[in-house]
């Protein structure tokens, strides 16, 4: 499929899916998080994706604040023995940190892509 400018998919839910964020066909990643060369579908180049710590830092704090707030909230609810708050939240933040950080990094790195991103560049006079 050739692709035609201006018709871009929208960034969120294009990344969210994983997808090119040029065309919305192609697949972004090949693999878990590696992202792939180019777009199979409209050869986009995925060299300018440099998500660098950026879903990891999302990562941490919404896992961090949905557990620690679950955490607390059961200490202070039943008070359990210890095991069972290493048996609960260890699981929780291990899941739901794997299934977030495909997403987001996917998210960022359409983002992007639809801004025109780029690293930063001190003028020379």
């Amino acid at each position: 499929m050739a692709h035609r400018p201006g018709t871009e998919p929208p960034p969120i839910p294009t990344g969210f899916k994983g997808a090119c964020p040029r065309c919305g066909e192609g697949h972004m990643f090949d693999g878990f998080l590696t992202v792939r060369q180019r777009c199979e579908v409209c050869d986009l180049d995925y060299g300018f994706a440099d998500a660098a710590d950026g879903p990891a830092v999302f990562v941490m704090f919404i896992v961090g604040f949905l557990v620690v707030g679950l955490a607390l909230w059961v200490e202070f609810a039943y008070t359990p023995p210890i095991w069972l708050h290493v048996a609960l939240w260890f699981p929780l933040t291990a899941i739901a940190s794997l299934a977030t950080i495909r997403p987001l990094k996917g998210i960022m790195i359409a983002l992007q892509y639809h801004h025109r991103a780029e690293e930063g560049r001190l003028e020379s006079e």
